[in-house]
C-alpha cells in the first residue's frame, strides 16, 4: 500500500445540458449546470470510475484543497468533505481509481438551484424551484456520466443521502453500477427523522426573512432560521457520547454559557454564511420521500430485484439518527432479492457523522470494498 496523500487543489468544473430536464414532480427546467471535481486518472478503458454522492450539507469538493488554499497550513477540517477517504494510497485510492462527485441539483454550489437566475423571468427559481427527489439527483448525475464518457462506474459510493442516491443509482441503472456502498444509510426514514426535519424546515420558514422562499436581493436572508435548523441537525449527528466527552457539562470563561451552546451557535451562524436556506428544504424534503419499496407495493426486495451490482452496507453502532438496524433492514432486502451483499456494524463513537471521520476500521472494510475482484 502507497503512503497515503492529498489529491491536491481540486479544480471546480462545471458540465452544462442544453436539453430540458424533467423531475420526477414533472415540471422541467430548459437546460442544467452541474457543478462537479475528478481527482485521479480516467483509465483507457474507462472502467475505474466511481461516483461519490453527498449528503445534505455536502458539495462537489469531497477531497483535497480549494483554490487559493496551496502553499497553506490546510486544517484537515478546511479540506474536501471526504478527504479523509479519498486521495492516494487511502479507501478511495486516487491513484487507481478516477473519482468524480457533483453538487446535486437544487444545491448551491455551483449547480441549477434556487439562487439560479430563471431565464423566463430573470429572476432566481427561489420559491418557484422544482420538487427535487433523490431520483432527480441520480438522472442528472446520469448526464454528467455521459459527459465524461463513463458508461458503467466501478462503483457508487455515498453516505447518508448520498447512500439513497448510491441505492437508486443501482436499481434505476443496472447496467452501470459494479458495486454501490451505502454507509449510514436507510431503506426509508423513519417518522422520528421525518419529524425532526419538519421542526428544521419550520425554524427556516418561521424567519421573518424567509418571505415564502423569495429572499434573494434582500439585505439578509432567513440566516437566524437556517442556523437553529442546522444546530438542531447537528445535534441528531452526533452520539451522546461523543457530546459528554467533548464537552460535558464544561461551561466557557465567562461562566455563563456551556461549551456545548457555543459549539452550536458557532457550527450556526458559520453554516448561514455559505449554505442557502431553500436548499436545505429542498434536500430534507427529497430526503423524507424516499422510499424505493413503494413503487413495489412496500415490498423491498421486489424493488431491489432490478439491481446487479455488488453491495457494501456499513453502519455505525452510536448512529441514532440512521441506526444499525435500518441498515440491517437492507441487507435483509438485498439477500431476499438474492444479491451479493457485504455488511460491515463499526463502534465508531461519532454518531451519524462517523461516516465523515477517520476510523481505520471503517476505511479498510471501504478499501476492501472497492479493491475486491470481480466475480
Amino acid at each position: 500500500m502507497s503512503a497515503a496523500g492529498c489529491v491536491g487543489v481540486a479544480t471546480p468544473r462545471s458540465f452544462e445540458s442544453k436539453e430540458p430536464f424533467r423531475f420526477v414532480s414533472g415540471e422541467e427546467l430548459p437546460g442544467l449546470a452541474i457543478a462537479y471535481e475528478t481527482y485521479g486518472e480516467l483509465s483507457a478503458a474507462k472502467d475505474n470510475a466511481i461516483l461519490i454522492c453527498h449528503a445534505l450539507s455536502g458539495s462537489q469538493h469531497a477531497a483535497g484543497l480549494a483554490p487559493g488554499q496551496e502553499g497553506q497550513e490546510v486544517k484537515q477540517r478546511d479540506k474536501g468533505w471526504w478527504d479523509l477517504l479519498i486521495g492516494p494510497g487511502k479507501a478511495i485510492d486516487t491513484s487507481r481509481f478516477f473519482v468524480v462527485c457533483s453538487n446535486n441539483i437544487g444545491g448551491c454550489h455551483g449547480s441549477t438551484g434556487p439562487k439560479t437566475v430563471n431565464p423566463a423571468t430573470g429572476r432566481p427559481y427561489g420559491s418557484g424551484f422544482p420538487e427535487v427527489r433523490v431520483e432527480d439527483w441520480v438522472e442528472a448525475q446520469l448526464l454528467l456520466a455521459a459527459h465524461l464518457g463513463i458508461a458503467r462506474f466501478h462503483a457508487v459510493v455515498g453516505g447518508s443521502i448520498g447512500g439513497m442516491q448510491a441505492l437508486s443509482w443501482a436499481i434505476r441503472h443496472p447496467a452501470m453500477v459494479a458495486r454501490a456502498a451505502i454507509i449510514a444509510g436507510t431503506p426509508k426514514l423513519t417518522t422520528q427523522n421525518i419529524a425532526f426535519n419538519e421542526i428544521a424546515r419550520q425554524s427556516i420558514k418561521s424567519d421573518p426573512a424567509f418571505s415564502q422562499g423569495d429572499y434573494y436581493g434582500q439585505e439578509q436572508g432567513p440566516r437566524s432560521g437556517l442556523a437553529i435548523a442546522r444546530m438542531l441537525g447537528h445535534v441528531t449527528y452526533l452520539s451522546g457520547g461523543d457530546l459528554e466527552r467533548r464537552f460535558s457539562r464544561r461551561r466557557r470563561e465567562d461562566g455563563d454559557t456551556f461549551e456545548i451552546e457555543s459549539y452550536l451557535r458557532y457550527n450556526g451562524d458559520k453554516f448561514a454564511d455559505y449554505f442557502d436556506a431553500n436548499t436545505y428544504l429542498i434536500m430534507t424534503e427529497a430526503l423524507d420521500e424516499f422510499n424505493p419499496a413503494a413503487e413495489a407495493g412496500g415490498d423491498l426486495a421486489a424493488a431491489l430485484r432490478p439491481a446487479a451490482a455488488r453491495f457494501l452496507v456499513a453502519s455505525f453502532r452510536k448512529d441514532w439518527r440512521f441506526p444499525p438496524q435500518r441498515s440491517r433492514e437492507l441487507v435483509k432486502a438485498l439477500l431476499q432479492a438474492d444479491k451479493r451483499v457485504s455488511y460491515a456494524e463499526l463502534g465508531a463513537d461519532g454518531g451519524h457523522d462517523a461516516f465523515l471521520q477517520d476510523d481505520p476500521a471503517y476505511h479498510e472494510v471501504v478499501r476492501s470494498f472497492l479493491g475486491a475482484a470481480e466475480e
